[in-house]
């Protein structure tokens, strides 16, 4: 694929917000077509990292939590921030600890991804946990989570029929079970998730 040049320029430039997650920039632009215009920009200061644990029975495990910028809840995979410069499978690693109690022999990159590109910068990644040992939950004091173990076809069902609607959540899920078809798998079983590569 041909990438093109960049057919913005930034005339100016300053921080209209501020807080420890994200940072809010109003840009003054001369647009594609040679207008002058503004770009109201934010900034991640944590990448989105989201997990697809799954054990050695094809079951995964989903986290409910009450979404505060949504008013509603929300089940979702294991998901949370990596700090931006920081290893995102090692804030994988933890997520998942955090949030489920679970840790996890073998890892696996599904992909990395967008999310919102016309108004932010965030960038995620997602993985795939596999081989599982059970624990404690640490959740942080902004939590209040529920946890539900699924069969994988479940999920990716709830992904379908909108009782998922988590963009990080249809994407790894999802990917999952494009992998599993590629793989010539059953594609409701999912039986063989653990030896996929």
């Amino acid at each position: 694929m041909l990438e093109a040049k960049n057919p913005w320029t930034t005339k100016s430039s300053r921080t209209a917000y501020e807080n420890p997650w994200i940072k809010v920039e109003h840009n003054e632009v001369i647009t594609p077509g040679g207008t002058d215009g503004i770009y109201g920009l934010v900034r991640y200061k944590n990448h989105a990292i989201g997990i697809v644990p799954v054990d050695a029975e094809g079951y995964t495990y989903l986290v409910g939590q009450y979404r505060y910028a949504l008013d509603e809840y929300s089940w979702e995979i294991p998901e949370g921030g990596c700090p931006v410069g920081t290893d995102p499978l090692k804030a994988a690693q933890r997520e998942l600890r955090e949030e489920t109690g679970l840790e996890a022999e073998k890892w696996t990159k599904l992909m990395e991804f967008h999310l919102s590109n016309s108004v932010s910068d965030e960038w995620g990644v997602a993985y795939l946990a596999r081989e599982l040992r059970h624990g404690d939950a640490e959740p942080e004091d902004t939590e209040e989570l529920r946890l539900r173990k699924v069969p994988l076809a479940e999920a990716v069902d709830m992904t379908l029929d909108g009782r998922i609607k988590d963009a990080v959540s249809i994407l790894a899920l999802q990917r999952v079970a494009l992998l599993e078809a590629r793989n010539g798998a059953d594609e409701k079983k999912f039986q063989n998730i653990r030896q996929s590569p």
